[in-house]
């Protein structure tokens, strides 16, 4: 065997463990507990096509709030692995999103693939392949769509493919880049076609404008399969079929550096580390982050200091929220109810009641269908011996909320 057709056989025994795994997990109504199996038959595809629906932990089915939404591709595999790095990160350093993994188990190489071809590395190549469009219209037409009519989503969606899911995102970035607003790119396949993509980005990174979208794309370790002298540092002298992978990959990376001014967020990490095979834990943890930068917490020292001025923690809260609106393209509050509350209380209990009022008064403009932001209100003039307007909020709180506990509250004030 030669060192061409022992690279292609690493490669295809990769492909197949992908596939292995989608099919076994496949047979399960839920996967490894995490996703709600759906379907949908596409007119497309002419096919079925199973995908997995994750909400956030704090998802409330008696609540109207809709949630951005992450698709990801070889969904059976990479959808556990999301969640684990929504449920450690999301809040702080990205949003809470419902996460539809997409199956990927069959069809895989001719729906992700970008060109057909039929040959690769010298080598005849006789999967089916080539209709990534095709792909992408039941994703447009199809998926999107159902998803957005049956799950509380908003239409501020990411991205998320390893390998030839990692090509099609690129593709998609490239091609129909109205579709998604964060993209992240596994290890992509851009050596494809003898990196036909990449010789189709260079006129669209110049001329598109990628205002408020993120691209991020990771390599692995990988970059020889026989000779551990290529590194990072002289492998795009190298000019073998080994290396094609690794130097698309730079190649496409330098290329979008080299057209920064088309307001792409973009990052580029190589992870020395890691194979083929497991550097989509460590890219997604990193590409999430780094897609969603913006949506991170700033300012947090100011907020733990008693000594920061009221009209200083308002400024923050009004740039955080429009800076959210801006990303986001909709209005959403700039923190959680809770954390709102919890500094109105800390702010009381410490004697600064202008501040706290301040907080109480962004949690009921926030969340205005709380019924506890209006009984955190009430509290604070119940607290300053206000009793009619503690009767005020109090009665807000029982008109949404018809709990007994602030029906309490009002006869108690009534009494006052």
């Amino acid at each position: 065997m030669n060192r061409t057709h022992l690279f292609l056989v690493v490669i295809a025994i990769f492909s197949c463990t992908y596939t292995a795994i989608a099919q076994t997990n496949q047979e399960n109504h839920f996967l490894k507990k995490i996703g709600i199996l759906d379907s949908l038959y596409s007119d497309y595809l002419k096919e079925s096509r199973s995908f997995y629906v994750q909400y956030p932990e704090s998802y409330d089915p008696s609540s109207n709030k809709k949630y951005p939404v992450a698709f990801i591709l070889d969904g059976e595999v990479l959808l556990p692995t999301v969640n684990i790095v929504q449920s450690y990160y999301s809040g702080g350093f990205t949003p809470e999103m419902i996460l539809v993994g997409i199956s990927n188990s069959k069809n895989r190489t001719r729906d992700l693939t970008t060109s057909k071809i039929s040959s690769m590395y010298g080598m005849p190549f006789n999967e089916e392949n080539g209709e990534a469009d095709n792909f992408r219209k039941f994703i447009e037409s199809e998926l999107i769509p159902f998803v957005e009519k049956k799950y509380p989503v908003t239409d501020f969606r990411t991205l998320i493919g390893h390998s030839y899911g990692g090509l099609f995102s690129i593709y998609l970035l490239i091609h129909h880049p109205h579709l998604f607003s964060n993209y992240l790119a596994i290890d992509p396949s851009l050596d494809w076609d003898d990196q036909k993509l990449i010789n189709e980005s260079k006129g669209k990174l110049s001329q598109q404008n990628y205002q408020n979208k993120s691209l991020f794309i990771s390599l692995s370790g990988q970059l020889h399969m026989q000779n551990p002298e290529v590194t990072i540092e002289n492998v795009m002298q190298d000019q073998s079929d080994f290396t094609l992978f690794a130097r698309s990959n730079i190649m496409f990376s330098n290329l979008v550096k080299e057209n920064n001014g088309n307001g792409l967020n973009y990052e580029w990490q190589f992870y020395s580390r890691d194979l083929h095979g497991t550097v989509p834990f460590p890219s997604i943890m990193d590409g999430l982050i780094s897609n969603f930068r913006w949506y991170q917490m700033e300012n947090t020292d100011k907020f733990n200091s008693p000594e920061t001025p009221k009209e200083v923690l308002s400024e923050i809260i009004n740039y955080r929220a429009k800076k959210l609106e801006t990303n986001f393209g909709y209005s959403v509050p700039p923190y959680p109810e809770d954390l709102l509350n919890a500094l109105g209380y800390m702010s009381l209990d410490m004697d600064q009641t202008e501040k706290s009022k301040m907080f109480f008064e962004y949690a009921i403009q926030f969340y205005p269908n709380s019924a506890n932001v209006y009984d955190s209100m009430s509290e604070y003039f119940e607290r300053n011996n206000d009793f009619k307007n503690a009767l005020k909020f109090a009665k807000q709180a029982f008109e949404i909320s018809g709990d007994p506990y602030h029906e309490e509250r009002i006869q108690k004030f009534k009494d006052k």
